[in-house]
C-alpha cells in the first residue's frame, strides 16, 4: 500500500474517514485543492487504495489539456466502456447525454460503493465540468465519495470559476494542500541520502522551493557521490528530472505567470535586485512581460507564500537557489536572456533605477550601441570603486568597451580599466590596456595620464627601465605643454627608485637639469632632488622642511601636485614632523583617482606605515600582504611583531617570503633590515649581521647612506658586539652618529648615541649613552628610542656600580615601553632588574596596568558614553567614574577622552 508521506496524513485520513461513512450511508463530496507540486496525484493514489482495502469500487479520471476540445472527454474516461450501456451516444444533446451518463454511474452505485476521483478537474473540458458539478449535488443520495482535485494557485491570467463555484458550502468538504516546510523537505533528502551532510540538505531544500514535486524529481537526479555539492545549472543534473518539473509547472501555470517567472529569473541572473528601490520590481516585470502589475504584485506574494520564491535582504523576491532560476530559464535561448537584460536595463532607465542595478543588467545584455550605456557604465564603476569593490568596477569598465566608442572615450576607458586591472593578483591583462591607451590619439593631458598609468604597471612588474624610456618616449609629443613634460620626468625620477642602476642615471640628469635650468624641472622635481639630499646625508632635517614648506606654498599644478605632497610627506617623515606627515599623506590621497595608476598612490601608502610605525602604533601594522615578493608594509609588520614579543610568528612569517622573485628596490632592503632585526631577536646575531650589511650595501649603492632611512650601521654594530667584535662595533656607531647629526633629529642621533655608548663601554660609554637619554627623553616623536636608551644607560650605570639609579632607569624604560605596548623591551628591563637583584617593575603604566574596573569603564568611554550613563550602567557614582578615569589617563599617558580607545588598543597583544 502507498504510504503516503506525513505532510499528507491530514488529507488521506480525511478521505479514509470521508470512505468509511459512505459505506453506511450517503455520498460525499470532498474538494482536494492546491498548487501545483504540492500532492494531490498522491493523495488520490492513496485514497484509491485505502477505498480497495474497504471493499469500494474505483473510477478514476485524470485530466489534461488534450481533453477540452472532446465533449465528455473526462466522463468517459472516468465510467469507462460500459457493455449495457453501449447504445449510449455522445451527440450534440448535452442535456441528453448527461442523463444517460447519470444512469451509469447510478448502475455502478447499485453494485458496489465508489470512489469517484477526478485529478485535475480544472482541465476537465466543459460538458464534463457541469456534468460534474450537477452530479455533486445529488451525490448524497448514492454511496459514492466524490473526490475532486483541484489546481489553486494564483496565475497572472484571471482564474475560471472553481469547482464548487455554484455548489452550496454545506456540500462540500475542502482540504487544501500546503507546500513542504523547510523541516519537512529536510526529513525527505534525510531518507533519501542518510550520510548527506547539513549544506548539501539545505542546498536541496532551497531547490525545492516547498514543492513535492520538485524535491522528488531532484532527489532522482542527484547523487552525493556524483554531486558533492548540489549544482546551480540544470546541465550537470541527469536524467533530467528536475528541469522537467519545473517546466510542467511553467505549463501549468501558463503562458503569461511563464513570461513573468522567467523575468525574474533573468532579473536575478548572476545580477541580483539589490541594487533596485524595492517598490520597483513590480512595475518593472509587469512591463517586461506585459501584464497587470496589480496581479504581478499578487503573484509574487503568492509564490513566496508557497515558497517557490524567498524574500532577501534587500527585500526583493528572489529564486531561493540558482537551480531553481536555471530550469525556469531552461530552453530560453541566450539570445532571449541577452534581448531581456538590454530590455530590464532599458525598462529600469525609464524607471530611474540606479546607476549599477542598470549595469548589472547591461552585462548580460551584449552590446546595445545606445548613447546612454557607456556613461552608465563608467557612473557604475565609479559607484563601485567608492564602495572598494574594484572587480565590480573592472567588469562595468569591460562592459563599456564592447561599445562603439570614440577614440578619445575609448582612450580614457582603457587608461582607467588597465589601472583597476593591474591592482588584480595575476593579472595580464593591464600592460597591454594600457599599451593601446597610450597609441590611440587623445588629448594631452589624457595622454599623460596613460602613459604615467602604463610606467608605473611596467616599474611593479619589475621592467623600470622599459618605464622610464616609454615616459621619455612621449617627450616629443607635447611641444608646447611644459608642464605636462616635467610631469613625465617627475614621474620617472620617482619610478626609478626601484631599480639602482636607472635610478642613478635619473637622478643625475634631473640634478643637471636643476642646475641648468630649475624652473624645468618644477616644484615636484625640486622636492624630489631635497629628498635625495636627505637620503644622501647632504642636508639637515631643518633645512629639508623648510625647503619644502617653500614648495609647497608656491601655485601647484595638478598633475604634478601629487608627486610634491608625497615626497613632503615622506621626508616629514624622516625628519619626525610625524602630524605633519599625517596631513600630507591624508592631502595626497584625496586628490588620487583610485580609478588611475599612478606611482605616488603605493609611495603615500608607504608614507602611512612609515608614520604608523615611527610612532610605535603597532595596532596598525599587523597586516602582513600574502604577496610572496616582499615590500615595505612586510618589513614594518615583522618588525612590529618582535617588539610586541610575537618573534616566533615573525619568522615563521620570513620563512614564507621568497627573495628570489624580489626586486632590487628600496622595498627589498627595508626587508633584508626587518628580517635582520627577527634574526637578532632570534639569537642569530650573525644571520641578522649579513642582513644589515647587505641592506647597507644596497643602499650605498643607490646613494642612500643617511640613517634616518634604514639604520642598518647601528643595528650591524649591535650583532657585532654580540659577536665579540666591539671595535668594529664603534666604527659602525661612529659613522652612523657623523651622518646623524648632519640630519639633526633626536630619533636618530640618539640612537647612534646609545650603540656608540654601549660599545664603547666605561666611563666614555656611560656619558654617551647619558647624552642619549637627555635628547630622548622629552622628544616629541621618538617611538620606542627613549625606552631603549634607558634600559641602555640602566645597564650601563649598573655596570658603573650605581645601582638605584639604574633602577629608576630601568622602571621608567619599562613604563614608557608599556605604554607603546613593546613586550619585548619592557620584558628586557625586567630582565635586567631581576639581575640586579631588583624586584620586577610593577605595571603602573599602560593598559596592562589597568585594574578590572578601570578597564570596564575606559572601555564604556571610548565607545562614546557619558560618566552619567556609565554610572547608570555599571550601578556607581558619577565621582566613583570619573575618579577612575583620570587614574586611567594617568596609566595610559592621555589627556582626551579622545585618546581613549587608541591607548587602549595599543595595550592588545598582536593576533
Amino acid at each position: 500500500m502507498t504510504q503516503p508521506s506525513p505532510e499528507l496524513a491530514d488529507a488521506t485520513a480525511l478521505l479514509a474517514a470521508e470512505a468509511e461513512r459512505v459505506r453506511t450511508g450517503g455520498g460525499r463530496l470532498v474538494l482536494l485543492r492546491g498548487a501545483t507540486g504540492t500532492g494531490r496525484t498522491t493523495v488520490l493514489e492513496a485514497a484509491a487504495e485505502q477505498a480497495a482495502a474497504l471493499g469500494l469500487k474505483t473510477l478514476r479520471a485524470r485530466c489534461s489539456p488534450a481533453d477540452t476540445a472532446i465533449s465528455f472527454s473526462t466522463v468517459l474516461q472516468l465510467l469507462g466502456p460500459v457493455p449495457e450501456f453501449a447504445d449510449l451516444a455522445v451527440d450534440g444533446d448535452e442535456r441528453a447525454t448527461a442523463a444517460g451518463l447519470w444512469r451509469v454511474l447510478r448502475a455502478y452505485a447499485a453494485a458496489s460503493p465508489l470512489l469517484v476521483a477526478v485529478d485535475d478537474v480544472h482541465l476537465a473540458d466543459a460538458p464534463s465540468q457541469r456534468w460534474l458539478v450537477e452530479s455533486a449535488r445529488h451525490i448524497d443520495r448514492l454511496p459514492i465519495l466524490l473526490v475532486i482535485g483541484e489546481r489553486s494557485q494564483y496565475d497572472l491570467d484571471p482564474p475560471t470559476p472553481g469547482f464548487a463555484h455554484t455548489l452550496p458550502p454545506a456540500l462540500v468538504r475542502t482540504h487544501t494542500l500546503a507546500p513542504l516546510t523547510p523541516e519537512a523537505a529536510a526529513g525527505r533528502v534525510r531518507r533519501a541520502f542518510p550520510t548527506a551532510d547539513r549544506p548539501w540538505i539545505d542546498a536541496c531544500v532551497g531547490a525545492a522551493a516547498g514543492s513535492p514535486l520538485l524535491l522528488r524529481a531532484l532527489l532522482d537526479d542527484l547523487d552525493e557521490t556524483r554531486h558533492p555539492t548540489v549544482p546551480t545549472s540544470t546541465a550537470a543534473l541527469y536524467p533530467g528530472s528536475y528541469p522537467a518539473a519545473v517546466q510542467w509547472w511553467l505549463d501549468s501555470a501558463g503562458p503569461a505567470t511563464t513570461e513573468v517567472a522567467r523575468a525574474l529569473a533573468v532579473l536575478d541572473e548572476g545580477t541580483g535586485t539589490g541594487l533596485l528601490p524595492e517598490h520597483d520590481i513590480t512595475p518593472l516585470l509587469a512591463e517586461l512581460a506585459g501584464a497587470d502589475p496589480t496581479r504581478v504584485a499578487g503573484w509574487l506574494t503568492a509564490m513566496t507564500n508557497l515558497g517557490l520564491l524567498t524574500p532577501g535582504p534587500d527585500g526583493h523576491p528572489h529564486y531561493p537557489h540558482p537551480l531553481l532560476r536555471d530550469a525556469v530559464l531552461t530552453g530560453v535561448p541566450a539570445s532571449r536572456r541577452r534581448a531581456v537584460h538590454r530590455a530590464i536595463a532599458e525598462a529600469m532607465l525609464r524607471q530611474d533605477a540606479p546607476a549599477e542595478a542598470v549595469a548589472r543588467q547591461l552585462l548580460a545584455s551584449g552590446p546595445v550601441a545606445a548613447a546612454w550605456a557607456p556613461p552608465l557604465l563608467k557612473d557604475a564603476a565609479t559607484l563601485a570603486l567608492c564602495d572598494d569593490r574594484s572587480e565590480d568596477a573592472v567588469a562595468y569598465l569591460r562592459r563599456a568597451l564592447e561599445e562603439p566608442l570614440s577614440d578619445d572615450h575609448r582612450q580614457r576607458l582603457l587608461t582607467e580599466l588597465g589601472s583597476l586591472e593591474f591592482a588584480a593578483p595575476r593579472s595580464s591583462a593591464a600592460i597591454p590596456r594600457l599599451a593601446e591607451a597610450v597609441r590611440l590619439p587623445a588629448a594631452p593631458q589624457d595622454r599623460v595620464r596613460a602613459v604615467v598609468a602604463l610606467g608605473t604597471a611596467l616599474t611593479g612588474r619589475g621592467r623600470t627601465r622599459k618605464a622610464v624610456e616609454v615616459l621619455h618616449s612621449v617627450d616629443g609629443e607635447l611641444d608646447g605643454h611644459p608642464d605636462l613634460v616635467r610631469t613625465l620626468h617627475t614621474a620617472s625620477v620617482l619610478l626609478s627608485d626601484q631599480d639602482q642602476e636607472v635610478r642613478q642615471e635619473v637622478y643625475r640628469r634631473l640634478s643637471e637639469t636643476a642646475d641648468r635650468s630649475p624652473e624645468q624641472v618644477g616644484t615636484a622635481g625640486q622636492a624630489l632632488l631635497v629628498r635625495h639630499a636627505a637620503s644622501a646625508g647632504l642636508t639637515s632635517a631643518r633645512d629639508a622642511m623648510r625647503q619644502l614648506r617653500t614648495l609647497l606654498a608656491e601655485p601647484a599644478d595638478p598633475l604634478t601636485e601629487p608627486f610634491l605632497v608625497g615626497t613632503a610627506a615622506a621626508v616629514a617623515q624622516w625628519a619626525d614632523e610625524l602630524d605633519e606627515a599625517d596631513r600630507l599623506v591624508d592631502r595626497g590621497l584625496a586628490g588620487q583617482r583610485p580609478d588611475l595608476l599612478h606611482p605616488m598612490r603605493e609611495a603615500l601608502l608607504n608614507s602611512r606605515t612609515d608614520i604608523a610605525a615611527a610612532r610605535a602604533d603597532y595596532a596598525h601594522l599587523t597586516g602582513f600582504p600574502e604577496s610572496v615578493a616582499p615590500g615595505n608594509t612586510h618589513a614594518h609588520t615583522l618588525i612590529a611583531l618582535v617588539e610586541t614579543g610575537r618573534t616566533a610568528r615573525a619568522e615563521s612569517l620570513v620563512a614564507g617570503i621568497d627573495l628570489r622573485v624580489a626586486q632590487d628596490s628600496w622595498e627589498l632592503n627595508r626587508f633584508l633590515y626587518a628580517r635582520g632585526v627577527v634574526r637578532a631577536a632570534a639569537g642569530d646575531p650573525a644571520g641578522a649581521l649579513y642582513d644589515f650589511l647587505e641592506c647597507g650595501r644596497r643602499q650605498s649603492a643607490r646613494e642612500v647612506v643617511s640613517p634616518v632611512v634604514t639604520p642598518w650601521r647601528t643595528a650591524a654594530a649591535e650583532c657585532r658586539l654580540a659577536l665579540g667584535r666591539p671595535l668594529e662595533a664603534i666604527a659602525l656607531a661612529e659613522e652612523e652618529l657623523r651622518l646623524a647629526r648632519i640630519w639633526g633629529t633626536p630619533r636618530t642621533v640618539g640612537r647612534a648615541l646609545r650603540v656608540l655608548g654601549t660599545a664603547t663601554g666605561g666611563h666614555r660609554g656611560l656619558d654617551l649613552t647619558e647624552e642619549a637619554v637627555r635628547l630622548l627623553r622629552d622628544a616629541p616623536a621618538a617611538g620606542t628610542e627613549p625606552a631603549e636608551a634607558l634600559l641602555a644607560l640602566g645597564r650601563r650605570l649598573t655596570a658603573a656600580g650605581e645601582a638605584a639609579r639604574a633602577r629608576d632607569c630601568l622602571r621608567e624604560a619599562a613604563e614608557h615601553a608599556e605604554r607603546l605596548g613593546a613586550v619585548r623591551l619592557v620584558e628586557l628591563a625586567e630582565q635586567v632588574l631581576r639581575q640586579g637583584g631588583a624586584r620586577s617593575a610593577r605595571r603602573r603604566t599602560g593598559a596592562a596596568s589597568l585594574t578590572g574596573s578601570e578597564r570596564r569603564i575606559a572601555e564604556l568611554a571610548a565607545e562614546g558614553r557619558t560618566n552619567v550613563e556609565i554610572a547608570a550602567l555599571l550601578h556607581l557614582a558619577r565621582r566613583t567614574v570619573e575618579t577612575h578615569l583620570t587614574h586611567t589617563y594617568k596609566k595610559l599617558g592621555i589627556r582626551r577622552r579622545t585618546d581613549l580607545r587608541p591607548a587602549l588598543d595599543r595595550g592588545v597583544p598582536l593576533p
